[in-house]
């Protein structure tokens, strides 16, 4: 998958020549933007769950797949509600530890879309 991940560290991710120091949503265009936590903190306190809000907002129309890389010690996790968009939207959705789902991105081909959390 085009841009590839070139390294996931604790509290950063390198995406072809750039590297981040924050959490980031890939869009099927191959753009790189900054995760809208804060969807997810005003409906649960934490960036930990993604909300409904959230899911709408990784959303893209004619994707796949979802690619969740949920930190290094895997602690992100999709609200009920996030889910079950996800289920309606007819999005494959794999929820894995960074480093594996930045191996899966980089392996995957398709409609693709992802969030990286690059912390815990």
């Amino acid at each position: 998958m085009d841009p590839k991940i070139q390294q996931t560290a604790f509290g950063s991710i390198q995406i072809g020549d750039e590297k981040y120091s924050h959490d980031v949503v890939i869009s099927l265009d191959g753009s790189i933007n900054k995760r809208q936590k804060n969807l997810s903190k005003e409906v649960f306190g934490t960036s930990h769950v993604i909300s409904l809000a959230e899911a709408e907002f990784i959303y893209e129309d004619g994707a796949d797949i979802l690619i969740l890389g949920c930190g290094f010690m895997d602690r992100v996790k999709l609200s009920d509600e996030a889910l079950q968009f996800f289920v309606q939207h007819h999005l494959k959705t794999y929820l894995e530890p960074t480093p594996k789902a930045a191996d899966r991105w980089n392996e995957t081909s398709g409609n693709v879309i992802g969030l990286f959390h690059i912390t815990c």
